[in-house]
């Protein structure tokens, strides 16, 4: 059983650190976001094969902000003015490396999850705010 939990950790850690790469290097905003959704598919895949608590949070979340992602991005009517998603974009690259770094290293995903999950939250409405206030850090 062993074997096959390496597998799949190595699996998931290979696509964590691909779909960064992938973000860092296309210059379009709505590929980047297509990109991330690569991080939501591997751990969806990887649970199910190799179950871990530790990538069932990673799914939820990276799913929860994919979706945020792609709301924001509509809401937006696939302009990045300013260029702030794109900012937020390559936070969330460092983001998804380091959660590739802690899974392999069997460290706590906890804060590249909880980084993750926060860069998502401010592209909502009320993310944005808080970030405007000072209230949310990125």
């Amino acid at each position: 059983m062993m074997e096959r939990d390496d597998f799949f950790k190595n699996e998931l850690v290979q696509e964590l650190r691909y779909a960064s790469n992938q973000m860092r290097k296309d210059l379009s905003v709505e590929k980047k976001i297509f990109y991330f959704s690569a991080a939501y598919g591997i751990t969806s895949r990887t649970f199910r094969y190799s179950f871990s608590k530790d990538v069932l949070l990673a799914d939820l979340v990276c799913t929860q902000v994919y979706q945020m992602l792609q709301a924001r991005f509509v809401q937006l009517g696939g302009m990045d003015v300013g260029g702030q998603l794109e900012k937020k974009l390559g936070k969330l690259c460092d983001e998804l490396t380091a959660l590739a770094d802690r899974f392999e290293s069997g460290d706590s995903i906890l804060e590249p999850i909880e980084n993750i999950l926060t860069i998502g939250y401010s592209t909502t409405g009320n993310g944005l705010y808080l970030e405007e206030r000072g209230d949310l850090k990125l």
